[in-house]
């Protein structure tokens, strides 16, 4: 027959085995917490630096092109050249100098340089990815953090905007409005396409800003040369329809990356829903990336090699269609982005 005291003993034991048991079970968690955020935090970057590898590799394979052809008309202007050679020298010499420079041109496009990989942002990364432990519990990924710390303030320019567009006293949003506004016009102001452009560009450097779509069905975002025309129904005048400026379109659902005429459907994130898309774009590399900014997913990204301005940030708040857009473009503190989902 037990005592009462060694009953108590059994108690306390069984009871103190269930605390360490459940101690264990929650530190688990912690651990398992850990490494999930370790995991989604891996394929985040990955995945946004192997977009950075596409977008260099089809900058290469355009170019691989336009100097095959370049070859072949050099071909033709050298045989050309051999049989006139002795009839008109003078001529000759002077097609020879226009070959030359045609060969220099060729071998500018084949000069490797020309396409950058952004070291200095890749050292950054490969700095915060060795730190990544400090950023587990604020559970940000350690891309996030780094395009954080190139945000800058973003100010939209009212003379620049479409007279059917309101901008905010502040410049930070833009609406559509069905009502033609009385405005000066101006040569900035666009008159045909919804857009507005941001009153300062940028030409060195890093930057990182990001815009609220959450609640709308249409919307274009990206950044410009203040060369973009601005008047008339040309299609340059949209943004990413022509060579002065790189987009993301968002119309019922559907995305696309738009750069001088060319759509790139992007499929793999289509009926998916982002309260902030974010916009990066970098001078050293010529790199232009859009990503959503809620789980820094990876849309698209741009490889420019060199910009020839100034960039200024863009955006196009869409038409009303059919009642479902009416929101605005807000443009958001991206030092201080919203947590990831």
């Amino acid at each position: 027959m037990i005592c009462m005291g060694q009953y108590f003993i059994l108690l306390l034991y069984h009871f103190s085995q269930k605390k360490t048991e459940e101690l264990k079970d929650k530190i688990k968690k912690k651990y398992d917490d850990m490494k999930r955020v370790l995991d989604e935090d891996l394929r985040i970057t990955l995945c946004q630096l192997d977009m950075e590898e596409e977008a260099m590799e089809r900058v290469i394979e355009e170019n691989i092109e336009r100097c095959y052809h370049l070859t072949q008309d050099l071909d033709q202007q050298l045989a050309e050249i051999s049989t006139q050679l002795e009839e008109d020298k003078q001529h000759s010499s002077d097609r020879i100098s226009v070959t030359e420079g045609r060969i220099m041109e060729t071998l500018k496009l084949t000069d490797p340089e020309l396409i950058h990989i952004d070291e200095f942002k890749n050292e950054q990364l490969l700095s915060l990815t060795i730190n990544l432990l400090l950023f587990i519990r604020s559970q940000v990924p350690v891309t996030k953090k780094l395009f954080q710390s190139y945000a800058q303030e973003v100010v939209l320019n009212p003379d620049s905007a479409h007279p059917k567009l309101i901008i905010s006293p502040a410049g930070d949003s833009a609406t559509y409005t069905d009502t033609w506004q009385e405005v000066p016009e101006n040569p900035l102001r666009f008159d045909t396409t919804l857009n507005v452009i941001s009153r300062e560009g940028f030409k060195k450097g890093c930057n990182y800003w990001e815009v609220q779509v959450s609640g709308k069905t249409y919307w274009e975002l990206g950044v410009t040369y203040p060369s973009i025309p601005r008047k008339g129904r040309e299609e340059d005048c949209w943004l990413g329809r022509g060579p002065a400026s790189w987009c993301v379109e968002y119309f019922n659902g559907d995305y696309t990356a738009w750069h001088n005429g060319v759509p790139h459907e992007l499929i793999h994130i289509t009926g998916k829903i982002f309260q902030r898309i974010g916009v990066f774009s970098s001078s050293y590399s010529g790199l232009v990336c859009f990503l959503g900014a809620d789980t820094m997913t990876p849309l698209y990204s741009f490889c420019a090699g060199t910009f020839t301005d100034a960039l200024h940030q863009a955006v196009c708040p869409g038409h009303d269609n059919q009642g479902t857009n009416w929101k605005p473009l807000l443009i958001c503190d991206a030092s201080r982005s919203a947590p990831i989902l």
